[in-house]
């Protein structure tokens, strides 16, 4: 690929900046400081945790070297330009020299000329030139502001000699800064659509390895000679036959194709754990059967003088890796057990959350709000489970009580970009000053509070479409005595757990294109997972 193109994102961000100061600030020149992540050290240690950069360093620079330091500077006015020309802006890239020690345990951060080379920027400058450089633009440029993102646990630590030295400066602030990147992120570049592609496609192939895996042993019973403990198993052995195995398999499957991170922990619960929306524990054994259940401790036995075979149950594996440090956010439900085909329930619900996934779909394009298809979910919902006979009354009734969102809690989707949850002051601003919530938003404000979108889409952005209908204890406790619930047919649906279907998509200019590759259809998916094909 091309070089990544750090200085159209700087002058993104500064426009999103200007736009932002008031209008007296507005000419004056800028300067923008911004700070990498720092290797960072398992607690008492000296074992390094894995380097992953931070995001809005990373998206001014393209460089994903530690200890590093990047100045963005531009003049302000000029009488030349007649105004804030983008093209003045400059980036300086501060990187750490070598230092000879450290090089014997691991390798160097590149020279100034390959960072030069290898980055989209003005110049590039040892660490240890920062305080000079930005003392001479404050020199020739005093009525500069310095911006710089808050203090917080959340983002790097500004270093110490920058504070001692610009702490007390008048014109330092950290109001705008952030913001602007917000700004300029939620709308992403042809270059960052590519790496969102890359990091889905690697992903979708990940979890379509695991529904194979698990569908080359759909029919087998008494599943013993995979992997136990103290055995050598090679990967073309491997079975999955726990939480973990399936996790295992699914990194692997990323790591081998060149992704370093996932780009969030990964979300493999099976059986009524699908029902738990942020599963991380991925520690439990598929559920057996026949079995007996011990209901303290939530494991299967299996029972005395039986053979051995899965439990029909659901698999949610919600997983996705980063490329060059942009996320893939991928969710799919497959079947266990069963013969790899769904149960009736499961079947039901899955088919309904994939209605709500593809009308939201169909629906998409600039200038349609999200608040509204995600209110399309909610009905479609309300129709079903009025059909299936989980609710009872009037569909106006029912969407009136919210009580769909016992089992549809979250948000439809969210910004996915150099971060899982993207940009949230930019995607969903505060509600005190967001002017574009539709009217109808307001008659059923328990649809809303964990949406993490609240705005009208716009050509550029990349967000998820992530569905899902729980039976959660947890969440159906408070509506347990709804007279809009039968609850006895309620009760032939809980066992399922959870099922979520979530594709990531890019807005166009005329609808949306989808860049999840995996299937979901029921047909093919049980197919494969039974391993039909």
């Amino acid at each position: 690929m091309a070089q990544y193109p750090a200085k159209l994102h700087a002058q993104k961000t500064l426009a999103k900046l200007i736009a932002l100061l008031p209008e007296s600030d507005k000419g004056r020149p800028q300067i923008l400081y911004l700070t990498s992540n720092v290797v960072q050290y398992r607690n008492d240690t000296d074992r390094e945790l894995l380097f992953r950069q931070e995001s809005n360093f990373f998206y001014l620079t393209g460089c994903n070297v530690p200890h590093s330091s990047v100045v963005i500077f531009h003049p302000g006015f000029t009488k030349l330009s007649g105004g804030q020309d983008p093209e003045l802006t400059q980036t300086c890239l501060f990187i750490p020299p070598e230092d000879p020690l450290e090089t014997m345990w691991s390798l160097p951060p590149p020279t100034l000329q390959e960072a030069s080379d290898s980055h989209d920027v003005f110049r590039c400058l040892h660490t240890t030139q920062l305080i000079a450089t930005i003392s001479i633009l404050l020199e020739t440029h005093p009525t500069a502001l310095i911006h710089t993102i808050p203090t917080s646990p959340q983002f790097p630590l500004l270093p110490v000699e920058f504070v001692k030295t610009f702490g007390g400066n008048l014109n330092l602030t950290s109001v705008y800064l952030l913001p602007a990147l917000h700004l300029a992120r939620l709308i992403k570049t042809p270059y960052e659509i590519e790496l969102i592609k890359k990091a889905n496609a690697i992903s979708s192939r990940a979890h379509e390895v695991i529904m194979r895996l698990l569908g080359k042993d759909a029919n087998r019973t008494n599943q013993t000679a995979r992997s136990g403990d103290g055995e050598l198993v090679m990967p073309s052995d491997w079975r999955i036959e726990k939480e973990a195995e399936a996790e295992a398999a699914f990194v692997a499957t990323c790591r081998r194709e060149g992704a370093i991170h996932q780009a969030y922990l990964p979300i493999v619960a099976s059986a009524k754990r699908a029902s738990t929306l942020h599963y991380c524990c991925n520690d439990r054994e598929f559920a057996w059967g026949p079995h007996v259940h011990d209901p303290i401790s939530d494991i299967q036995t299996q029972a005395n003088g039986t053979s051995k075979s899965f439990v029909p149950q659901v698999l949610l594996l919600d997983a996705g890796c980063e490329w060059n440090n942009y996320a893939s956010d991928i969710t799919r439900t497959t079947p266990i057990g069963n013969g790899g085909k769904f149960t009736k329930e499961a079947r039901e619900i899955y088919e309904l959350v994939l209605k709500m996934q593809n009308d939201s779909i169909k629906s998409l394009k600039p200038g349609i709000h999200w608040d509204s298809v995600h209110y399309q979910c909610h009905v479609t919902l309300v129709k079903t489970f009025l059909e299936l006979g989980i609710f009872k009354g009037t569909e106006e009734e029912v969407l009136k009580s919210g009580v769909s969102a016992a089992f549809f809690p979250h948000g439809l989707g969210h910004s996915l970009g150099l971060d899982v949850h993207d940009v949230p002051s930019a995607s969903k601003p505060d509600m005190k000053f967001n002017t574009t919530i539709p009217k109808k938003s307001l008659e059923n404000p328990e649809f809303y509070p964990y949406l993490r979108l609240r705005l009208p889409l716009e050509a550029g952005m990349v967000l998820t479409v992530e569905p899902g209908i729980y039976f959660s204890p947890h969440l159906l406790a408070p509506v347990r005595n709804s007279p809009y619930i039968d609850h006895e047919v309620l009760a032939e649906y809980e066992g399922v757990g959870g099922v979520r279907i979530e594709d990531v998509l890019l807005i166009t200019e005329d609808g949306s294109e989808n860049l999840t590759t995996v299937g979901k259809d029921v047909d093919w998916l049980e197919k494969v997972c039974s391993g039909g094909i």
